[in-house]
């Protein structure tokens, strides 16, 4: 009998939904105190998700989610790459 592998779930900083960690972006704050986009999900750092959606992203930059969840400021250049990965896919 096959063993049902059990899928992590992320909350958007965007929208708020529980998506699964695969499908998110993540941005992390790491122990060196930079600010990176983590695409593989495996970085060492506090993280937050955002959809892969250029409306999650707006919504998350305009209410300032990713910053309070990390507790840093976020630079424009991060959103900017942010904005160039979702038109990318």
């Amino acid at each position: 009998m096959a063993t049902i592998r059990k899928i992590p779930l992320r909350r958007c900083s965007g929208c708020g939904e529980m998506k699964p960690k695969k499908e998110l972006i993540r941005v992390i704050h790491t122990p060196e105190d930079t600010i990176e986009l983590d695409l593989t999900g495996k970085k060492n750092g506090r993280g937050a998700y955002v959809c892969r959606s250029a409306e999650c992203l707006r919504l998350a930059e305009r209410s300032h989610a990713i910053e309070r969840s990390l507790s840093v400021t976020i630079p424009a250049e991060l959103y900017e790459r942010l904005r160039k990965e979702i038109a990318d896919e």
